[in-house]
C-alpha cells in the first residue's frame, strides 16, 4: 500500500491524521515542522500532532498515545533509539511509521533505504512512501542481579567488544564526526580486549560453547561506514541473524577486517568471486561464524558483559534470549526497496520448513520471546539452586554447559555453520 496513492478527492477532505514523536534535543526539528505541515495539507491530513519524547521515555509512551488516538500515520523523528522506543509503543499495532533520521548512527534508516541528511526528502518519503512490514527482535536479558528486563532491537544486538566499544565512545567526538567515533572506540578496545567464553543454543536443539570476542544478534545487515557484516539478513525473513567473532590475535582480527570489508561487500556479489572465496579457504575460517533462525538463548560462563542494542549501550548482562517477531512494525520505504526482489534473500518458508524450527509465537499468540511468569521463576530457581547464570528459558543446564565445554564443537568447525 503506497501512502501516495491516495486520491486527490479524498485527499482534500484532511481528516487523516498524523503524529510527528520528536527528540527535540536533535538539531533539524525547525526544519522539519514547515515540510510536514505542508505535505500533510497535500496528502490529506490534519494538522500534525506533534508529540515530544523525554530522557524518562524516548518514544514508547508517545507511540502509545498516539496509537490511542487513533492515528494514521506516525514519523520517528530522531536516531534509533526514538524508532526503536516507538516500535516498541506500537506492541505490533500496523500503523505506518515514517523515518526522519536526525541521529549520527541512523543505521534503520540506513538499512531500508531511508535518505539521510535530507530532512525534506525523509519527510516526503513518510507521506509517500510504500508500506513495509518487517520483523523486529525482542530481547529478554538477565543482569547481573538475576533481574530481567524485556528490549526490542530493529538493526543487531551485541555482547562483547561492540559494547564495549559503544561504551567507551567518545560523546564530544561523536558530534563532531559522527558514527567514524565509533572507529576510533574500537582501535581504542581491539588492544585491552579480552575473550569470553558463552554457550548458545538455537533452533536445532544443539548447544554451543565458543570463546569470543563478540557474539551479535541481528535483523540486518549493515554496518556504519556501508560495511556489510551480514550479507544474507533480510529485514522480513522471519528469522535472526547470530555472528560469532573469535580472532584469537591481531591477525585474525585483519581477517575479521577482510571478511566483512572485501569479501562480503565485494566477492560475494559476483558468481566468480564466491568462487574465489571457496578456492582460497574463506568459508573454513574461523574468525567470523555465522548462523541463523528463529531464535536464539545466549549463556555467559563467567564474568558479565556489555551489552548493546542498536548501538545503544544498555549495561552488564549475564544471559539473553532473542527472538524474532514477523512483520511486527510497518515502515514507509522508497519504492525501489519493497517489496523484496522474487527469490532474493531467504524466504519465510525456510523458517517454516527448518527441521526442528519451533513456531515464532506461542500457542497463545504472543511472541515466542514473552516468556510468561512461571518460566521466569522455573528459571530464577534453577539458576539461584545451581548458583549459576541460567538462560531465560532455563534450557542450558550447567551439566550441559560442562558437556559442551568437554566436547568437541561442531559450531566451530570449519565450515559447520558457513553454509547458510
Amino acid at each position: 500500500m503506497s501512502g501516495g496513492e491516495t486520491e486527490q478527492a479524498e485527499a482534500a477532505g484532511g481528516d487523516r491524521r498524523v503524529a510527528v514523536i520528536f527528540n527535540p534535543v536533535k538539531q533539524g526539528i525547525e526544519q522539519l515542522r514547515p515540510a510536514v505541515e505542508r505535505l500533510a495539507t497535500e496528502h490529506g491530513y490534519a494538522a500534525a500532532e506533534w508529540i515530544e519524547t523525554t530522557e524518562d521515555d524516548p518514544g514508547t509512551g508517545q507511540a502509545r498515545e498516539a496509537r490511542g488516538n487513533g492515528v494514521d500515520l506516525i514519523i520517528a523523528a530522531g536516531g534509533d533509539g526514538t524508532v526503536r522506543a516507538i516500535a516498541e509503543g506500537l506492541e505490533g499495532e500496523p500503523i505506518p511509521v515514517g523515518i526522519v533520521p536526525l541521529g549520527t548512527g541512523n543505521l534503520f534508516a540506513r538499512n531500508i533505504g531511508i535518505p539521510v541528511n535530507d530532512i525534506p526528502g525523509a519527510a516526503k518519503l513518510a507521506f509517500t512512501g510504500r508500506d513495509r512490514a518487517v520483523d523486529v527482535l525482542r530481547a529478554r536479558v538477565r543482569r547481573e542481579d538475576d533481574s530481567t528486563e524485556t528490549e526490542v532491537s530493529l538493526v543487531m544486538s551485541g555482547i562483547g567488544i561492540d559494547a564495549a566499544m559503544i561504551a567507551n565512545t567518545d560523546a564530544d567526538l561523536k558530534k563532531r564526526v559522527g558514527w567514524l567515533a565509533y572507529v576510533d572506540a574500537g582501535l581504542r578496545a581491539i588492544p585491552s580486549s579480552e575473550p569470553f567464553r558463552v554457550a548458545h543454543r538455537m533452533d536445532d536443539g544443539r548447544t554451543h560453547r565458543s570463546k569470543v570476542s563478540s557474539i551479535l544478534v541481528a535483523n540486518l545487515g549493515y554496518l556504519p561506514g556501508n560495511i556489510e557484516l551480514i550479507p544474507d539478513a533480510e529485514i522480513d525473513d522471519g528469522r535472526l541473524d547470530v555472528v560469532r567473532l573469535q580472532p584469537r590475535n591481531v591477525w585474525e582480527w585483519l581477517m575479521v577486517w577482510r571478511r566483512v570489508a572485501w569479501e562480503n561487500r565485494v566477492l560475494r556479489k559476483t558468481a566468480l568471486g564466491r568462487q574465489l572465496i571457496d578456492l582460497t579457504g574463506g568459508n573454513k575460517r574461523r574468525e567470523v561464524v555465522y548462523a541463523s533462525g528463529a531464535t536464539v538463548d545466549i549463556v555467559i560462563d563467567g564474568e558479565p558483559q556489555e551489552f548493546e542494542i542498536d548501538g545503544e549501550e544498555m549495561g552488564m548482562i549475564t544471559a539473553a534470549r532473542f527472538a524474532i517477531d514477523p512483520e511486527a512494525l510497518v515502515v514507509r520505504v522508497p519504492e525501489q526497496v519493497a517489496p523484496r526482489a522474487p527469490g532474493g534473500g531467504r524466504q519465510r518458508s525456510d523458517v517454516a520448513s527448518a527441521p526442528g524450527a519451533p513456531a515464532t509465537a506461542s500457542e497463545d499468540g504472543n511472541p515466542a520471546s514473552e516468556l510468561d511468569e512461571a518460566e521466569l521463576e522455573e528459571a530464577e530457581a534453577a539458576a539461584k539452586e545451581a548458583k549459576a547464570t541460567q538462560p531465560l528459558t532455563g534450557e542450558l543446564s550447567t551439566s550441559e554447559l560442562a558437556a559442551a565445554d568437554a566436547a568437541p564443537d561442531a559450531s566451530t568447525e570449519p565450515g559447520a555453520t558457513e553454509a547458510r
